[in-house]
């Protein structure tokens, strides 16, 4: 089966991981991943081709296309991905179109999207079924009203043939954030949480490639992609140096890829002795697997990382939409972590809330499915076989 994954990490990069994680368990098949957003340094499947179009990404209020070159304007840019992705979408031929998010979400390249759909649909191009891949939940926004909710279902009924939801409904559900799921006549699929998980012995083989002791603490601090929340990462570079509790075993932050080179050479700084600092690691799985605490924001990607590497976490929610803190205060509220609010990102409240979660040895289990990689390729490739 060929297959085309269209994903747009436009702020982050969890979207950019979700859908990578869910190609390679389709690993019996040949995929073209089209990106589009800033470069990931990260070794592909051999199954994998990753076809990047000139990047694009979006300011922090999500009204404007930026771009990093000179020699062209937005405009120019947007023409050039129209055309590269109609090409490809003709040599590649797929037997299945594969799209993150879109209707409910990246409208702003539905200039890109839209010929191919119609295309599909109009038999201007070689049919294909069409997917949308949909994470857990909807950020709030204003143009969520019921008339633009109706548009989505109205897109997806006449473009899509299927809709699968990376989330477990015993957690959340579509309709939660999505008030016109009752209009959407195609089938709905919920997967489970995609994430990948850890290594066996990653505890074991990770403590001792840093040289540190079993019963020493290893404490990992991460932002995602990197582009906010910083004073999170310089709270807790505090908290740990100041408590002699913590500061006794070793802290690891991961900065973010995507983080500010400014922003990123101040946090560097604090790296020493017991303190790493790296923007990214493709290990990340391995290194909750082997930590003792988390603390880090509550985006998809690494609530689902840590809970499947069990590890006891402290989570911060990026505060200008719903989607973290709703998934976070439901997680929470099934005992697996503990949301932290505003007023907890100084140095000393940090430090308390760091010790108490320490002093606390149980690993939580998960209580929710996150085997949803392997069951959205089970699930694919079993739908694909039916006329």
């Amino acid at each position: 089966m060929k297959i085309l994954q269209y994903c747009q990490h436009v702020l982050g990069i969890g979207h950019f991981f979700r859908t990578l994680e869910i190609g390679r368990a389709l690993s019996g098949h040949e995929i073209v991943l089209v990106t589009g957003g800033a470069g990931i340094n990260i070794h592909l499947p051999g199954h994998i081709q990753e076809v990047s179009l000139t990047s694009l990404s979006m300011d922090g209020e999500f009204k404007n296309f930026l771009t990093a070159e000179a020699q062209n304007t937005v405009l120019e840019i947007k023409q050039q991905r129209r055309q590269a992705l109609f090409k490809l979408y003709k040599e590649t031929a797929p037997d299945l179109f594969m799209i993150e998010l879109y209707p409910f979400g990246r409208n702003a390249f539905s200039y890109e999207i839209d010929p191919i759909l119609k295309g599909i649909r109009h038999r201007l191009l070689k049919p294909a079924r069409v997917v949308c891949s949909l994470r857990d939940i909807l950020v709030d926004k204003k143009k969520y009203t019921p008339s633009y909710e109706a548009r989505v279902a109205a897109s997806l009924n006449r473009y899509f043939d299927a809709l699968l939801v990376h989330a477990d409904p015993a957690l959340l559900r579509l309709d939660e954030t999505f008030g016109r799921v009752d209009a959407i006549t195609l089938p709905i699929v919920y997967t489970g949480f995609v994430t990948p998980m850890p290594p066996a012995g990653a505890r074991a083989t990770l403590r001792k490639r840093l040289g540190i002791k079993d019963t020493d603490p290893l404490i990992v601090a991460s932002l995602g992609g990197g582009r906010v929340g910083e004073s999170l990462l310089e709270a807790v570079i505090e908290a740990f140096s100041s408590r002699g509790s913590l500061n006794k075993g070793f802290l690891q932050v991961f900065a973010g890829p995507l983080m500010d080179p400014e922003k990123y050479s101040r946090i560097e700084g604090y790296s020493g002795e017991g303190i790493g600092v790296k923007r990214f690691t493709p290990d990340f799985p391995s290194y909750l697997a082997a930590a003792d605490l988390s603390v880090s924001m509550a985006g998809y990607n690494t609530c689902m990382n840590v809970l499947a590497a069990g590890v006891p976490a402290l989570v911060w929610p990026f505060s200008q939409n719903r989607e973290q803190r709703l998934r976070a205060e439901r997680l929470a509220s099934a005992g697996n972590l503990k949301v932290l609010h505003q007023e907890d990102i100084t140095p000393g409240r940090l430090a308390v809330l760091m010790e108490k979660t320490l002093s606390q040895p149980a690993r939580p289990k998960s209580p929710v499915d996150l085997n949803g990689a392997a069951y959205t390729a089970r699930w694919l490739e079993e739908w694909m076989k039916v006329n």
